[in-house]
């Protein structure tokens, strides 16, 4: 994973900047008057344009080039059980709790009257 930033390529930021622009341009263009307003439509129509050609025509090819065996390992097996063991835990405690609470609420009487 070469020129990978948190987990992601390069045109994730390109894209990113690409609509920070835009809508940095749409937000300044709203404030103007006259024709320059309606230009708002143009930006962001020459936006999904360009956005729609780096889609479409991806750089690198999607499949690797040697074929590689992929083994999918899930090195967090345990600790995801022992968090779904004590989320269960938690989760039939406080029903359980608010079962009880329901059912020991207190009948409070009504008031006589008085002739």
């Amino acid at each position: 994973m070469a020129g990978t930033v948190l987990g992601v390529g390069a045109g994730v930021f390109v894209f990113a900047l690409l609509w920070v622009l835009v809508l940095l341009l749409c937000v300044l263009l709203s404030r103007a008057s006259g024709i320059a307003r309606f230009s708002v439509v143009f930006v962001f129509l020459a936006a999904v344009i360009i956005t729609s050609v780096l889609l479409l025509f991806p750089r690198a090819s999607e499949s690797p080039a040697a074929e590689v065996e992929i083994k999918i390992v899930d090195a967090f097996f345990i600790g995801r059980y022992v968090l779904l063991a004590f989320l269960s835990a938690v989760f039939l405690g406080g029903l359980f709790l608010v079962l009880i609470h329901h059912v020991l609420e207190p009948v409070y009487a009504k008031p006589l009257r008085s002739c």
